[in-house]
This record gives C-alpha cells, sequence and structure tokens, in this order.
C-alpha cells in the first residue's frame, strides 16, 4: 500500500473530533499514512455558513450526541470529563491559531500539540479557550512560550485562520471530524476505520 496523505478536519469544542483524533494517530502509524492536521471553527461552517444551530444545542438531536460522545469514549476506553461531557461551548479561536503557527514552525510537534490540547478539555476539563492556557500547553508539548505568546497577539494570525476556514469550507467540510483522503470526504468519529478500509481497497 503506497503511503497516503490523510487531512484530518477538526474543531477543539468537538469530542467527536477529539475521539477520532485519538483513534486515527495510531492507525495511520500501522498504515504509515501521515496526517495533515487542518483546525477549524464550527461556527463557521455551521452556523454562518449552513445557517443551522451548533449541533450540541439543536432539540432531541443534540442530547442524544452528547448521550453518543459519553458512549463512544467508553467504548474506545477513554475518558471524558464531566464538563466536557455536559456539551460547554468555549472559544477555540486560541487553540486553532496554536495548531496553524505550529505547523509553519514546529511541524514535528503537531500531532503532540493538538493531543495535548485536546486532552486538557476532553479528559481532564481544564479550559483552552484562553491564549495562556494554549502557550502553557503547548510548552509541555516542547514550544517556547514567548514565541507562541507574541504570535497569538498577532494579528495575522486570525487573517491566517480566516483563510484556512475558507478553504475549509471549499472543499466541502463542515463537520468535525472531517477526514479527507484522496479527495474522499469521511464525517463522524465512526468513519476512522472506514477510512484505512478505504485506502487498503484503493476505494468502492
Amino acid at each position: 500500500m503506497n503511503k497516503q496523505n490523510i487531512d484530518f478536519y477538526f474543531d477543539f469544542i468537538s469530542p467527536f473530533g477529539w475521539i477520532a483524533a485519538e483513534r486515527i494517530v495510531e492507525l495511520a502509524r500501522q498504515h504509515q499514512c501521515t496526517i495533515n492536521w487542518q483546525p477549524f471553527l464550527l461556527k463557521a461552517t455551521v452556523v454562518d455558513a449552513m445557517g443551522i444551530k451548533p449541533l450540541l444545542q439543536t432539540p432531541l438531536k443534540g442530547p442524544y450526541a452528547l448521550h453518543d460522545a459519553r458512549r463512544q469514549a467508553r467504548y474506545y476506553g477513554l475518558k471524558l470529563s464531566e464538563a466536557a461531557g455536559s456539551g460547554q461551548l468555549f472559544n477555540s479561536i486560541p487553540a486553532a491559531q496554536a495548531v496553524l503557527w505550529a505547523k509553519e514552525h514546529h511541524p514535528e510537534l503537531v500531532e503532540e500539540l493538538v493531543l495535548a490540547l485536546y486532552r486538557r478539555w476532553m479528559c481532564e476539563g481544564k479550559e483552552i479557550a484562553s491564549a495562556e492556557a494554549v502557550v502553557s500547553v503547548a510548552a509541555d508539548s516542547g514550544i517556547e512560550q514567548k514565541a507562541l505568546a507574541a504570535a497569538l497577539e498577532d494579528p495575522k494570525r486570525k487573517e491566517l485562520l480566516r483563510q484556512n476556514i475558507e478553504q475549509t469550507i471549499s472543499k466541502g467540510v463542515f463537520g468535525s471530524p472531517t477526514m479527507v483522503v484522496n479527495n474522499e470526504l469521511f464525517w463522524g468519529s465512526d468513519r476512522v476505520d472506514q477510512v484505512f478500509e478505504w485506502i487498503e481497497q484503493g476505494g468502492w
């Protein structure tokens, strides 16, 4: 099987994005695939572009999604914090900006940073909405604090995130997680295994 690149689109507010991220890292290693981490904002795709309510705020569907997220986490042996499992929303812009900055300056640390940020909120229930919290997590991943802190204050970061979101929407991505391989989109944490079956079989 030829080595494949998987574009992984996610928002840090999404428990399903976290579940998929935890699973896809190990599976990608097993299948000798690379992951291109692509943070975006669900507010931009779901609320602004699609004009609908956020999933967790949707009557009937929202409570089910939260129940399913907790159930999926248990199924895969993951610990979902009470705070994250309650569906609290927060500003994921600093975390997304940090990942995009790391892709430019520390590509070898991006995967570790993504998982560390996700785990801080999803597992530990500690906030990642502030730049200070994001910088602290990044420092534990080996990223120099002052450089990242300065970058998060740079207006250029907002523009780069906006451009990344525009590219995300142009590819038809709307939900977290979405995985793209060979221009084929797979949406949802329950599609991770199908991604690798698609790669092995060359599609169907």
